[in-house]
């Protein structure tokens, strides 16, 4: 039932006393539909979209998953969508690798299809850019978190959602092709698993 020895690792050095209060009460939304979830028994499903589902949405589908798992919560489900499919960024994929993920690339191409794992015994993620409401992903009964501003403003109405929660975080494409873009993807990837760890962290099992 354990994580990656690396990624347990990471884990335990997370920022979380980082975390302000402005931005806890921007969590606290997420916080009470999974627990309302929980309490009711339910599967909990959650939907991170961003434009090009290529970068924050992905490590935020991944980490969301891997804490889930972490933190002994059942019945998480976790997808990831675009307004547009384009590929799943290779940074992002090198970035979770680094981390201590273990990706295999499933299909070449234009937008590969890879697999994700965080333990030995879980069933990978398959991590692939998508539209939010491609066939992959569920059509009801879902919280869709907004991971980027121009997502969150382009789509006031997501179909099929219980629940739309802004959530955006910095986009690390502003550093491609520059000497700072591995660090800053792996920042903007530890923000997102530390603000995670926060909310399943608050989640009290029944």
């Amino acid at each position: 039932m354990s994580l990656f020895k690396n990624i347990e690792s990471r884990i335990s050095t997370l920022n979380v006393e980082g975390i302000s209060e402005e931005r806890k009460v921007t969590l606290q939304p997420l916080i009470d539909f999974i627990q309302a979830k929980v309490d009711a028994n339910q599967d909990i499903r959650i939907n991170f979209i961003c434009t090009h589902n290529s970068r924050r949405s992905h490590l935020s589908q991944v980490w969301a998953q891997t804490l889930a798992y972490h933190f002994n919560i059942k019945n998480v489900f976790c997808y990831s969508g675009g307004t547009e499919a384009t590929a799943l960024f290779p940074m992002a994929a090198e970035t979770l690798s680094n981390t201590g993920f273990e990706i295999e690339t499933l299909s070449e191409g234009k937008n590969p299809v890879y697999s994700i794992k965080y333990a030995e015994n879980a069933h990978p993620i398959i991590g692939f850019s998508k539209k939010l409401d491609a066939k992959f992903n569920p059509s009801s009964e879902f919280a869709a978190i907004m991971t980027c501003s121009q997502a969150d403003n382009g789509c006031p109405f997501i179909a099929g959602a219980e629940k739309r929660i802004p959530l955006t975080f910095e986009d690390p494409k502003a550093f491609d092709n520059t000497p700072q873009q591995a660090e800053k993807y792996n920042e903007r990837s530890l923000q997102i698993a530390g603000e995670l760890f926060y909310v399943f962290n608050q989640i009290k099992n029944s």
